[in-house]
């Protein structure tokens, strides 16, 4: 039984087939970026399919899903009036466009396509920063949370422009001629995108999730640690880029140490209100203390990493091979999480919310099915050990292969319990959510409408 959180504006949210869409398009990406995965550990993917595997997952499902979550929070956190939303579906359309268009290219090697499709996403998501801009405009004090989606809005505004320029050096040699290297460019769009758009954003809305779906406060040291994280986090985000971009290894070292800072001010933060939870846990809950304790081994294996050395390309983001331990252990487990909880969140409040007090009805957690979510978590944990352990112990072969087996069928798991819950409860098909006004069904009923 989940808590329903009762200190929120409902009535300000955008329709729920806004950000559906989001999650849903984010749910395809995600699918599609484990299958490249797992076809690149059996050497059956062409071109440069590892790019191709990266932008799937991060820009694809993450980042996707930060778009919808920031479309759909955003008003009803801050009270406020989403600025546009035919904006919203635009830049959704724009990112799945560039998007695709460019795993294409990179599979193809067809590099001059990077340069256009690079730009769609591009507008897209400086689209997306307009409209939650714009929304956040009319709020007189920001709270930690918009502050932290503000901010995290800057760094995306940045890592697309190096995206772009980016993609324009693929075909057009460009920075050698004005003597900087690519990797100290792909160095500093890895640092914005990973430690800026996106963890500034988990940040971000584990301030309020962490609280309102845990029954608790901030209070005593939390207060403490959570101005030390806002201030280090930013910061060091800005100055190991910077360092990254210009080669300078003191100023990344630096900055590094300030982004491990902050994340250990956070993960004691969460970690003390996961420990103080006063409501049954739940899915989200359990993923979230996975992430917790994901987050702490990778800032315990890459202090000495960045400590040596945070230029390297082995130590992009973090200790060398702790990737997987950031992005799947960390990052990847706060968003099944968390979509465990918002996806039922939007349908409950749209398709049962008004009937309480009047018939019986379902709570939030009763939407999903508990088992399906019980293997799942058996599945994406366990494989995301092995990977983990496979990499950070340097272990070929068996181990690894099998943890990304494991992942991949605990992501099928994972999609299908929430396509469940979509065909169960949501008042719109699948196709309506996806397509909107362009779906054959709507088509059909505005036909039989007109015949009537």
């Amino acid at each position: 039984m989940g808590a329903i959180p009762g200190n929120i504006e409902a009535d300000q949210q955008p329709p729920m087939t806004v950000p559906l869409r989001h999650f849903v398009v984010g749910l395809v990406f995600l699918v599609a970026g484990i299958g490249l995965g797992i076809g690149l550990h059996l050497n059956a993917v062409p071109g440069l399919g590892r790019l191709a595997h990266v932008h799937l997952l991060l820009a694809g499902w993450i980042c996707i899903t930060i778009m919808g979550a920031m479309t759909q929070f955003v008003p009803v956190w801050s009270g406020a009036t989403l600025h546009s939303q035919r904006l919203a579906n635009v830049q959704l359309g724009l990112v799945v466009a560039g998007l695709s268009g460019f795993v294409v290219a990179f599979l193809l090697v067809e590099t001059a396509w990077l340069i256009p499709f690079a730009t769609l996403m591009l507008v897209g998501f400086w689209a997306f920063a307009y409209n939650i801009i714009r929304t956040l405009a009319t709020v007189e004090e920001y709270d930690v949370t918009e502050r932290h989606f503000l901010g995290a809005l800057g760094f995306f505004l940045l890592l697309t422009v190096l995206g772009v320029l980016l993609a324009i050096d693929f075909t057009v040699p460009t920075f050698s001629r004005i003597g900087v290297s690519r990797s100290r460019v792909v160095g500093a769009h890895a640092t914005l995108a990973v430690f800026g758009a996106v963890l500034t954003t988990v940040y971000g809305a584990l301030y309020q999730l962490g609280t309102m779906f845990t029954q608790t406060e901030l209070h005593g040291i939390d207060h403490r640690l959570r101005s030390i994280e806002e201030i280090a986090h930013p910061i060091g985000v800005v100055v190991l880029a910077v360092g990254r971009l210009v080669g300078h290894a003191p100023a990344a070292r630096v900055g590094g140490l300030l982004i491990l800072f902050a994340a250990s001010a956070f993960s004691l933060i969460l970690a003390r209100k996961l420990y103080e939870m006063q409501v049954e846990r739940t899915p989200m809950h359990t993923r979230y203390m996975v992430a917790v304790g994901a987050l702490a081994l990778w800032i315990a294996v890459t202090v000495p990493a960045w400590i040596s050395d945070p230029l390297t390309r082995d130590h992009l983001l973090g200790a060398a091979n702790a990737g997987h331990l950031l992005l799947l252990g960390a990052i990847g487990f706060v968003v099944v999480g968390t979509l465990y909880h918002i996806i039922p969140f939007v349908i409950w409040v749209n398709r049962y919310s008004d009937l309480l007090g009047l018939e019986d009805v379902p709570m939030i957690d009763d939407l999903y099915d508990d088992r399906i979510a019980a293997i799942d978590g058996v599945l994406l944990g366990g494989g995301s050990a092995l990977i983990v352990g496979a990499n950070l112990l340097e272990v070929a072969g068996t181990p690894g292969h099998l943890g990304g087996l494991l992942v991949g069928v605990g992501v099928v798991a994972f999609v299908s319990n929430l396509v469940l819950m979509l065909v169960r409860h949501s008042p719109h098909s699948i196709d309506r959510i996806v397509l909107g006004s362009f779906s054959p069904r709507r088509a059909h009923d505005l036909d039989e409408a007109a015949d009537d």
